[in-house]
């Protein structure tokens, strides 16, 4: 049985009123979920304790798969997370995570983003909000009906895409300070989880055993 490697980051920084709860129960709910199922290697990053950058670079190029957990805070993820990025891809610049920018002096106009290292891994986000779902919606809603991975998260996702990475489906949680329900959000976040490793691992190797 083939091992997959997840490296797994809580970006739900303690700050202000904020305790990071329900990122860290997101957090720990993950790494549980790996332990308890064959096949997978698991390693995570608490951006509340302190890390080595080059250690992060590792885990990095180590992995097969990178689990971001955040919040949204004034439509951004938090300075800490923030911070440990500029940090960890600064580090990781010539050292597995991205090469250049991807352009050459010959013909600087094109190839912009294809200098990444992480070509081959692919990376999920969970993302908890304050708006509900519906203020991405509903039309004249605050959001103008575009998703959260289209608006607030675009950034985000081209900064993955800057490293070679490509992206599996994440999954995202609302209205969890006025109206949170934990139990619910739990459960569906356990069924995004086996639905996108463990059916298509099993997809995966079944389709590889016909093969063989």
């Amino acid at each position: 049985m083939e091992t997959k490697k997840i490296f797994v980051i809580n970006g739900g920084q303690i700050f202000g009123h904020s305790g990071g709860r329900f990122n860290n129960t997101i957090f720990n709910a993950t790494i549980n979920f790996f332990k308890n199922q064959p096949g997978f290697e698991i390693r995570s990053t608490d951006i509340n304790d302190v890390y080595d950058p080059a250690t992060e670079v590792e885990n990095y190029v180590w992995a097969d798969v990178i689990i971001y957990h955040t919040p949204i805070w004034w439509f951004q993820v938090p300075n800490g997370l923030k911070k440990y990025i500029d940090e960890v891809f600064t580090e990781g610049h010539q050292k597995g995570i991205y090469r250049s920018d991807g352009r050459s002096s010959a013909n600087p106009n094109i190839n912009y983003g294809t200098g990444g290292s992480l070509h081959g891994k692919k990376y999920m986000v969970t993302s908890s909000w304050n708006a509900p779902a519906t203020a991405f919606t509903l039309p004249g809603e605050f959001f103008n009906e575009r998703s959260a991975d289209d608006g607030v998260l675009f950034g985000f996702h081209r900064m993955n895409a800057f490293t070679g990475m490509t992206p599996l489906e994440g999954i995202h949680f609302h209205d969890v300070e006025k109206n949170a329900d934990i139990v619910n959000d739990m459960n569906s976040y356990q069924e995004h989880l086996t639905k996108t490793f463990i059916n298509q691992k099993q997809e995966n190797e079944s389709l590889s055993n016909s093969y063989n």
